[in-house]
């Protein structure tokens, strides 16, 4: 009897050693969850100054040593190889390319980590992350094509050019002014640009710029002449009868101002700010080629009312109260007059109520080049919509900040206002911008 309870304990004293054995078991080798390891950039072209942020963290068993390689062909240099003191958890560490390590070309960064657990029978989890890149430290070159460039103030020009590689971004620079190029079919790059309106013809002197996905630029210089032009003033008197028709429109605009001199302040200022940041950004929807053909067409028996760049100082009740400039041509003609597009392209938009504007139109030309029709009655055409020169899009109208019924009437370049008049001339069209092209 004594003998089996003996052998009943050691079983019993067994059982607990392999409890033991198996719960110290399940402690060691529970972590079986590799290192979290992140590369950024992982690929990609880039330079000598490219960051390059390598991040590795385990919270469970914490890290144990990391390795890393970089490899470009047959050679291979160890940039890091350590031992991590215990309790590491993260790990981080930012490189950049020597200018001696490796060549121009693809090349691979790998990085290994490993922690310190069990797992394994105790090597641990390990964990092996690549990234791939280009080393690319030449700018594109930039050779320019075109000869004259003659600009007046507020106006346009076109300047062609080659360009060695294919950009990630160019154009043209007129002070802090960026207006984009565009490659052609025949594989040269298009750029029409503009000398703005608030530029001093004189001091200006713009810039060609093209940049690869690397991020390496080049700028280079282009012969051009610039004329300056002296805009005439204007005086707008602001009626109450105007306010009391005009500003009820834009109170929800600006909820709370009862004043509605003050309120017409905020719409000439602030909305008037913000209806022509919205050009910028209309002005990107565009056609990388030319869409018109010859001049631009003029609303038909029109006379004109106001001209671009008028300096405009308002007054109410004989006193001043503001000045803008005004950066399109108020065409008059009869009311509710059929309004033309004036040549071929697509509509980029058909807004009920684009702020100062009211009821316009935007019509893409191509390589940023867009026309304005504003304050209509009527519109006729739809986003997306392809016209032809002369095709009726709508009507005119006293929409928006409009006095009275006509057709404010603009031309817009990467979304600066420019002069209408250039476009309406065929010859200037021309000399200026469709003999450049092939």
């Amino acid at each position: 009897m004594a003998r089996k309870k003996n052998r009943i304990g050691q079983f019993i004293v067994l059982i607990i050693l392999i409890g033991i054995l198996g719960a110290g078991g399940y402690i060691l080798y529970k972590d079986t969850t590799a290192p979290q390891l992140s590369i950024s950039p992982d690929k990609g072209f880039i330079t000598y100054e490219t960051p390059i942020d390598i991040n590795i963290s385990d919270t469970q068993s914490g890290l144990k040593a990391v390795k890393i390689v970089l490899v470009q062909g047959d050679n291979k240099i160890t940039l890091t190889e350590k031992t991590l003191p215990k309790n590491t958890v993260d790990y981080n560490q930012q490189i950049t390319i020597g200018k001696r390590q490796i060549k121009e070309g693809p090349f691979e960064i790998a990085v290994w980590a490993v922690d310190t657990s069990l797992a394994g029978f105790g090597s641990g989890n390990a964990v092996i992350a690549r990234g791939n890149y280009t080393l690319d430290t030449i700018a594109p070159k930039i050779s320019v094509i075109s000869g004259s460039h003659n600009l007046n103030q507020g106006g346009c020009g076109l300047v062609v050019y080659k360009l060695s590689e294919t950009p990630s971004r160019t154009g043209v620079e007129v002070g802090e002014d960026f207006f984009p190029g565009f490659k052609q079919p025949d594989g040269e790059y298009a750029c029409l640009f503009a000398i703005p309106y608030y530029d001093d013809a004189k001091k200006v002197s713009p810039v060609l710029i093209a940049e690869d996905a690397a991020t390496n630029k080049r700028r280079s210089g282009f012969a051009f002449h610039a004329n300056s032009r002296v805009y005439r003033h204007d005086r707008i008197n602001i009626s109450d009868r105007f306010l009391g028709s005009k500003m009820p429109q834009f109170e929800s605009d600006y909820p709370g101002i009862t004043n509605q001199v003050e309120l017409f302040l905020k719409v000439n200022r602030e909305l008037r700010v913000k209806n022509r940041a919205e050009l910028h950004r209309i002005a990107r929807d565009t056609s990388p080629v030319f869409l018109f053909k010859g001049s631009f067409k003029r609303l038909d028996n029109a006379a004109n009312r106001a001209g671009f760049g008028d300096q405009r100082t308002y007054y109410h009740n004989g006193k001043e109260i503001d000045k803008q400039t005004h950066l399109g041509i108020d065409l008059a003609s009869i009311r509710n007059a059929p309004v033309p597009a004036a040549n071929n392209g697509r509509v980029v938009l058909a807004a009920s109520d684009f702020g100062i504007y009211g009821n316009a139109i935007i019509i893409d030309h191509g390589m940023g080049l867009q026309t304005l029709y504003s304050h209509l009655s009527q519109m006729d055409v739809a986003p997306g919509d392809m016209v032809e020169r002369g095709q009726i899009i709508g009507k005119t109208g006293a929409t928006g900040m409009a006095g009275g019924d006509h057709l404010h009437y603009g031309v817009i370049c990467s979304g600066i206002p420019v002069n209408p008049v250039e476009w309406w001339d065929a010859r200037w069209i021309k000399n200026n911008i469709t003999s450049k092209l092939k």
